[in-house]
This record gives structure tokens, C-alpha cells and sequence, in this order.
């Protein structure tokens, strides 16, 4: 986290781990309880039972713009096809994340280039985004994120 968040009982958070094999994971919870200002945080992750004590570098609140989805395989741009299908992935993920998108409207011309594509265009919570496919910086992959549009974009 790059800023200091106060977390409170019922706050919907993020949850950046490893799995067994010590590849990245995402999870999605509620915080259960706060030990104090500085230390862990008990979380009530989606589909298990119990709780689970973590550290506070490992959460952060759910925004539209840290619900990223990493997909195997650089050369999924390069289909129209492939590219509706990878909005719909992402929604998926948002909406596992607890987000509602009130709309979504695929960018019909997006063309990609060696710094990914914007996707569609959507909305959430009365705000206007850009869902874009970047390529990650270290493997053969993509991140499909929001960001708030370019003000310059017209």
C-alpha cells in the first residue's frame, strides 16, 4: 500500500498473496477486525468459513482502478474477437471483487500497439473509466485494468 489506510470492521479489501506454488493471487474479503493502528488485520475472505490474520502491506481497499486481471499470452490483442472476450473476463473480476458496473461499452475501433489498447469504455458509481490491456512489463501477459479517462481525449 502506498498510503496509509485505516481499515474498519466490514470494509471490502483486496488481498495480494501467493499461492502453494508461490505464484501471485488475488483474493476479495471483508476486514473481521483490526488489532491496532500498526498491526495485522483479521479478514473474512470470500468462500472460507474462518478468518485469516494478515499483515496490512497484503490489503488494500476495493477501487475500480486496483481490479487487475492478468491473463497468460501477449498476442491476446491481436484478435477483435479475443479482445470482446477479454471484457467480459474483467467484468467477471470486478464482479467477484463486489463492484457494480452500471455500463459497459466496447471500443469498437481499439487497435493495439506495443503499449496494449483501450477496451471499452464503462461506468461505475456515477464515474466514467477506460478499461485498457497493457502488456506486463516482465512475462509473456497482459493486465486488463480502469483508469480514469484521459482529460485530453475528446
Amino acid at each position: 500500500m502506498t498510503e496509509t489506510h485505516r481499515f474498519r470492521h466490514g470494509d471490502r479489501i483486496r488481498y495480494a498473496t501467493q499461492d502453494e506454488d508461490g505464484f501471485p493471487l488475488v483474493r476479495y474479503g471483508f476486514v473481521g477486525g483490526v488489532t491496532d493502528e500498526g498491526g495485522p488485520v483479521v479478514v473474512m475472505l470470500d468462500g472460507e468459513l474462518g478468518g485469516d490474520v494478515v499483515d496490512l502491506d497484503t490489503i488494500e481497499p476495493v477501487s475500480i482502478c486496483n481490479v487487475t486481471l492478468k491473463l497468460d499470452g501477449g498476442d491476446l490483442l491481436d484478435d477483435p474477437a479475443l479482445r470482446l472476450g477479454l471484457i467480459s473476463l474483467w467484468e467477471a473480476e470486478a464482479e467477484d471483487a463486489g463492484l457494480q458496473i452500471a455500463g459497459i461499452r466496447p471500443i469498437d475501433t481499439a487497435r493495439p500497439s506495443r503499449n496494449g489498447c483501450e477496451l471499452a469504455e464503462l461506468t461505475a458509481a456515477g464515474d466514467q473509466y477506460t478499461l485498457r490491456a497493457v502488456p506486463c512489463p516482465t512475462e509473456d501477459a497482459i493486465l486488463i485494468h480502469c483508469s480514469r479517462p484521459s482529460p485530453w481525449a475528446f
